[in-house]
């Protein structure tokens, strides 16, 4: 699971980086280098600091996400698209974080001339957009020559492809992101090698300097929301040390690092959800796709459960933890057994019986 953090130059991108990855890379300028810092951050979760207090495990495994600050997107501006190692990049993430400039910093001139985080957002939107576009009227060219030659009777299946691309095209000259669209799982499979950039689920962070309030930025699109942090100051608070950071939260009233949020809120517009196995050996988060079985889940975890699957015994991870045990919980008869189609819930302990 990787999320991409991309923006205008100096509007904050290696600040949130540092933030989220507790990095220090450095935050200057970096005179227009295509670069690519990756960081694999652990996914915040109270739940799973529950269970490890009721099972007091060897060892504690965090979902994670892997973040990625790209640079050089000013320099792949124009009508001509990304240039291909930036769209390269680009395309692998499973989605965006764009950053936006929200802060007045006279020694740090803003790229754009002046701020307008509204402007900043719909202009990097456009970027995405044209992109598609151009990767869109390649795919449907492709498609006419194709259907011209009308070989080896695929045509029912190229008319089909070409209905769907049309459909991409007419709503990006629209300029509607390719999220906001409705398509089936046919569609899906269809897309599924584009990488196309607005389909890709979008988190805007505004990037506020200390004590500065959000501006009113909207942006209802689906698969996507608007957080705000004051990024200087996050960075700040996590290169300090757990114990230094605590005293600062104390002291300054802050409950919950927003950084914290962000990440939370990435993990959700990916669609994942996380699930749990325990034991004293490990307490570990593991992550899947929302609407997941348990056979799909089984797989998560290692390929042989997946293969010999019988049942899976479920328990909600709350009721678990109110009833002190997994075998208080068999005592109980509150362990569930459910079949390979059961939709694992968000949260929900499952052990896997199978046979090899």
């Amino acid at each position: 699971m990787r999320l991409g953090i991309i923006g205008f130059p100096q509007s904050g991108k290696t600040t949130l980086f540092n933030a989220l990855t507790r990095g220090d890379q450095p935050v200057t300028v970096n005179g227009g280098r295509f670069d690519v810092h990756t960081a694999i951050v652990q996914v915040p979760d109270s739940r799973l600091e529950r269970l490890v207090n009721l099972f007091r495990p060897k060892k504690i495994t965090p979902a994670r996400i892997t973040y990625a600050d790209i640079a050089g997107v000013e320099n792949g501006l124009g009508s001509h698209g990304f240039a291909g190692e930036l769209l390269n990049q680009l395309t692998q993430m499973d989605g965006l974080l764009h950053v936006v400039r929200c802060f007045e910093d006279p020694a740090i001139p803003h790229s754009r001339g002046n701020l307008n985080p509204s402007r900043d957002v719909a202009a990097l939107d456009s970027e995405l957009l044209l992109n598609d576009l151009i990767a869109v009227e390649r795919k449907l060219e492709r498609l006419a020559d194709e259907l011209h030659r009308n070989s080896n009777g695929k045509k029912g299946e190229l008319e089909a492809e070409k209905a769907l691309f049309v459909r991409l095209k007419v709503a990006l000259e629209e300029e509607r992101p390719l999220r906001d669209l409705d398509f089936t799982p046919d569609d899906l499979k269809m897309l599924s090698g584009y990488g196309f950039l607005s389909q890709k689920p979008m988190l805007v962070v505004l990037n506020l300097a200390e004590g500065q309030s959000p501006p009113a930025v909207e942006y209802p699109h689906r698969q996507s929301a608007v957080v705000a942090l004051q990024g200087k100051l996050e960075m700040e608070l996590a290169q300090l040390t757990p114990e230094d950071a605590e005293i600062f939260k104390t002291e300054y009233g802050i409950q919950e690092l927003g950084l914290q949020r962000v990440i939370r809120l990435s993990y959700d517009l990916l669609g994942y959800q996380s699930f749990f196995t325990v034991g004293e050996d490990e307490v570990r988060a593991w992550q899947t796709q929302r609407g997941a079985s348990a056979l799909q889940a089984a797989g998560v975890i290692h390929t042989d459960l997946q293969k010999g699957f019988i049942r899976a015994e479920v328990i909600g991870w709350e009721e678990l933890v109110q009833l002190g045990g997994l075998s208080q919980a068999r005592t109980h008869g509150r362990l569930r057994l459910e079949g390979k189609d059961y939709i694992l819930q968000d949260g929900e302990i499952m052990h896997v019986r199978f046979s090899v």
